[in-house]
């Protein structure tokens, strides 16, 4: 027996290095936007889920600073307790203004919101019924619950039909979690035939609208909107440090789920409440997403050029109607060091590995502020990294 308890991280970290999965955190040194300084050199920045260029917006700036102003730079508890500002109240009347819910409730975290709405919602005598390909913070969120957790595949939805099928009656509750926009390859849920089916079998639906706020739908709604569902029974959570450019999250819903959340959401009850500078950030943001659509019109026209100009030079990237693109790549080792050119070339895009991802490959986002430029460098290095021989050889993988 090995007398040092902690002797295994060491053999842990070597196993996580000879698969080529170990990482670690590239300092950005300048202001968020669409070219970032990385180190010594300029880039251009397609790495960002700051999808509307927001996070270095002045405006939030301002409204962050006047905020740390008058009330200090934390919160100093949680919201039930001595946290609660009156600004945070603010944020959440906005939040369900803009997702047209009867009320809001913000968390200190996306992933917070996740695992606090999940865990209570659903418990040991539940069924929950979860995308094989959800972000970790929903598995994660369903795990704490300590429901039955299946996993289905959104491709054949007949798969979760048959689960539904065989399973429903076997339990009290039934929550289906699903991400709206899954984050490694732009696609969207299948969130009309989710919300038939949980009619049809008694679920409620959960859906994290993280990549989806700001960037889909009319009025910047998200998935929900997009998809004609505003209205019908829903448990949306977001993220406001995404295309809102802030940090923090969201659960929005009916007036008696915020309630019930307020009461019963441990990550919610037992942490310290939102900054006041990032909760008059994400006051800021909410205000300008339903001022300023041509954002999301100047994200959409990026996003429609991409594709072009892509599709003309032959990418095999994933087809997409988000901002996010996959690249799909045969091995970690070979999205390491697609990555590494890719700097080289002057285009921030790193290599996402396992156990992220089951594919490695290059994630592509793109924000409301690039330039057509941007998105021509872009599509010329990715087609010179292709022709490296070493590249190629999973361009049919199925992606995540």
């Amino acid at each position: 027996m090995n007398p040092n308890p902690y002797a295994w991280i060491e053999k842990s970290l070597d196993t996580v290095r000879r698969a080529d999965w170990y990482r670690s955190p590239q300092s950005i040194e300048s202001c968020p936007g669409p070219a970032v300084k990385l180190g010594n050199r300029r880039l251009i920045n397609f790495a960002s889920n700051d999808y509307l260029g927001l996070a270095g917006d002045d405006r939030l700036i301002q409204a962050a600073v006047a905020a740390t102003k008058e009330f200090g730079t934390g919160a100093t508890g949680s919201r039930l307790l001595s946290g609660h500002r009156d600004l945070h109240r603010q944020l959440e009347q906005a939040i369900a203004n803009l997702k047209q819910t009867e009320d809001a409730l913000v968390f200190s975290s996306g992933y917070l919101a996740n695992l606090g709405a999940i865990a209570s919602v659903a418990g040991k005598r539940d069924l929950i019924l979860s995308d094989k390909y959800n972000h970790s913070s929903l598995k994660n969120g369903a795990a704490l619950s300590g429901a039955t957790v299946l996993e289905y595949d959104r491709s054949h939805l007949e798969d979760l039909k048959a689960k539904l099928e065989q399973n429903r009656a076997k339990y009290r509750k039934c929550l289906i979690i699903t991400d709206s926009v899954f984050s490694m390859d732009g696609d969207l849920c299948p969130l009309p035939q989710l919300l038939a089916l949980a009619e049809k079998f008694n679920c409620m639906v959960l859906v994290d609208e993280a990549h989806a706020t700001g960037v889909f739908g009319a009025s910047g709604a998200g998935c929900a909107e997009h998809f004609g569902c505003t209205g019908l029974p829903l448990i949306q959570v977001g993220t406001l440090s995404k295309a809102l450019g802030s940090l923090g999250g969201y659960v929005a819903g009916s007036a008696a789920l915020i309630d019930f959340l307020r009461n019963r959401a441990a990550t919610w009850i037992y942490t310290t409440a939102l900054t006041p500078a990032d909760t008059a950030a994400a006051l800021e943001a909410v205000r300008i997403v339903q001022q300023e659509p041509e954002r999301r019109s100047r994200l959409q026209q990026n996003i429609e050029t991409f594709k072009y100009c892509a599709t003309n030079r032959q990418l095999p990237i994933s087809h997409s109607l988000s901002p996010i693109f996959s690249l799909p790549l045969k091995d970690a080792a070979t999205a390491l060091t697609a990555g590494s050119k890719l700097k080289e070339m002057g285009i921030f895009a790193p290599a996402i590995r396992p156990p992220t991802v089951s594919v490695s490959r290059i994630r592509i986002s793109l924000m409301a502020t690039h330039e057509l430029a941007h998105l021509l460098q872009l599509v010329e290095a990715l087609g010179e990294v292709l022709s490296f021989d070493s590249m190629l050889g999973a361009h049919r993988a199925p992606l995540d």
